[in-house]
């Protein structure tokens, strides 16, 4: 496994976050983006996260370059899921299967807890079992599976749902 060090996000992230982003908008079903977003949504999006205390973690290499990134922010905007968070975790395609994910997940599991979220959801393509492998690694239970729910690389595809109580 390659040496990495988790930190807080840092706005200088921004253009490696939206590469990382971009390759799995463009070769992968892991988002349900068609069109991957420019830096200047992603800076807003982080930014309000940052904005609310939402948990966000870097993944950064030995040598400073930026290998993943999560996040736990709200599941929906209505204020009686206030204390639901959705989470994210994305890795460098060259850094998959490093140990990024695990890491990455169970400091934004432990900063949404003490943050004061009481559950959170995954919503994963059903086809991501390295994703629902993770999930159900850090203790998550499959709740439920949305058949064709979106259409992507000219094929419907699943979606599965996952929760843990924090």
């Amino acid at each position: 496994m390659s040496e990495f060090r988790l930190r807080p996000f840092e706005w200088a992230d921004v253009p490696a976050i939206t590469a990382i982003y971009k390759h799995y908008v463009e070769h992968s079903v892991a988002t349900f983006d068609l069109v991957a977003p420019g830096e200047d949504v992603l800076a807003e999006k982080f930014g309000h996260m940052l904005a609310d205390g939402h948990p966000v973690v870097m993944a950064e290499g030995s040598d400073g370059t930026l290998l993943g990134y999560a996040y736990a922010s709200v599941y929906r905007p209505r204020p009686a899921y206030r204390f639901t968070c959705e989470n994210s975790v994305y890795c460098a395609p060259d850094a998959v299967g490093q140990g990024l994910g695990s890491a990455m997940m169970g400091e934004i599991i432990s900063q949404s807890r003490a943050f004061g979220f009481k559950q959170m959801i995954a919503v994963i393509t059903a086809e991501g079992t390295g994703s629902i492998r993770l999930h159900e690694k850090l203790g998550f239970r499959h709740i439920g599976r949305h058949e064709a729910l979106g259409f992507k690389f000219d094929r419907w595809l699943d979606i599965v749902h996952m929760q843990l109580t924090l």
